[in-house]
């Protein structure tokens, strides 16, 4: 069956709806546990409509990441606009927008948790990449903010001049976000100790800023 989430799905209230509830449900739940007949008695929205829409549980967690992705880019577009940021040093800059991976580790860890399941879900079900499209557009994209505190930096002699600035941003996002989604998960190993969770990131926050510092003459 077709998974791709039909446009008019998100020009009903009932169906914008049943997107909000099943985001929460699976924050609080996960994914694999939450039925579409959960959802369905939950919003009030019929299990056979949901199916018209979406036409699998897939399609509807699509539409719930995206949801989410939606809201946490929102409230951190306000803190990356504020003059209080752009007043700030580039590297400080910098600095602080490579923290917003710590900030999503603590104060949203069942968000963590979730996307770690989501992503595993695209893989296993080889989910095409034209079906998250919309969710691709969703995820924060910090990359255009961090050039422009990149260049900032490089205005006021804070920041050294790096080769391939996207390349570095890319590499270290990535490392960040799996980092965080390990941790969340929990421990495994006997030797695993997560105590440090907050450190282990802010050392690969901290390596990078030092990379990225530009060397006193």
């Amino acid at each position: 069956m077709d998974n791709s989430i039909q446009p008019k799905s998100f020009k009903s209230k009932r169906i914008n709806r049943a997107i909000e509830v099943s985001a929460q449900m699976f924050l609080h739940q996960s994914i694999d546990e939450v039925k579409m007949t959960d959802i369905a008695g939950e919003c009030g929205v019929g299990v056979a409509t949901l199916y018209r829409y979406f036409n699998t549980k897939t399609g509807i967690a699509i539409a719930a990441m995206t949801h989410l992705w939606n809201e946490l880019r929102d409230m951190f577009s306000d803190i990356f606009e504020s003059e209080v940021f752009l007043r700030q040093s580039g590297l400080k800059q910098l600095h602080d927008l490579m923290r917003m991976f710590v900030v999503l580790y603590e104060a949203h860890p069942s968000f963590m948790r979730l996307l770690a399941e989501f992503d595993l879900i695209m893989l296993k079900e080889r989910v095409p990449k034209e079906m998250l499209r919309e969710y691709e557009k969703s995820v924060i994209n910090f990359y255009p903010v961090f050039e422009k505190a990149y260049l900032a930096g490089l205005e006021d002699g804070t920041v050294r001049e790096v080769e391939d600035i996207k390349l570095f941003y890319i590499s270290h996002a990535h490392s960040l976000m799996e980092v965080s989604k390990k941790l969340i998960q929990g421990e495994i190993l006997p030797s695993d100790n997560f105590s440090f969770a907050v450190a282990e990131l802010e050392t690969l926050i901290n390596s990078a800023v030092c990379f990225l510092k530009k060397p006193e003459v």
